[in-house]
């Protein structure tokens, strides 16, 4: 009976690690101006990273068929992240996979735009990708404490992610 006492009592001390992520990431997003400007900048920058990604130009793969303007560089960088996150958490991967669905179609109406004489898919994406850039130092300006990236690249993908939990937590489901 004793072992089996130890192993809860060591199991409920071992955090999963996309808890120790977010509290490391925390750590710099404790004011509520940085944090206000997190929600809006990092769905941007996400936005505009995918769209920049996806106006890279792919070759024309035959065996694709109608499909092949389905299949970007974009993709990738979606398939890697997803399984970053999937294996941080399956629950929080599965939101993101919906958030980029919804971005997707924002980038696909910018490509319509661009074929009826607007501006550049790339050019757009770069612009909101700058002034979200500018807006997230900004709040770490006013936060006082150098964003989390800066020590360690992967915080720049647990930012989504980060968001995505407090969702989970205000809706009591469990990620």
């Amino acid at each position: 009976m004793m072992k089996k006492e130890q192993r809860i009592k060591t199991s409920t001390r071992q955090r999963r690690q996309v808890d120790v992520l977010f509290d490391e990431y925390a750590v710099s997003h404790q004011h509520p101006s940085n944090k206000l400007i997190h929600w809006v900048c990092v769905p941007l920058i996400i936005f505009s990273l995918i769209g920049l990604v996806w106006s890279i130009p792919f070759p024309h793969l035959e065996f694709l068929g109608r499909y092949n303007g389905f299949v970007n560089w974009a993709s990738f960088l979606i398939a890697f992240s997803g399984y970053y996150y999937y294996r941080l958490s399956p629950v929080l991967s599965y939101m993101m996979i919906l958030l980029v669905f919804i971005l997707a179609i924002g980038i696909v109406q910018l490509e319509k735009w661009e074929a009826a004489g607007g501006p550049a898919v790339w050019l757009v994406c770069a612009v909101i990708f700058l002034f979200s850039w500018v807006g997230q130092f900004i709040g770490h300006k006013i936060e006082g404490r150098r964003p989390s990236f800066l020590q360690d690249v992967k915080f720049l993908l647990i930012g989504p992610i980060w968001l995505l939990h407090f969702i989970c937590k205000k809706t009591g489901l469990s990620y």
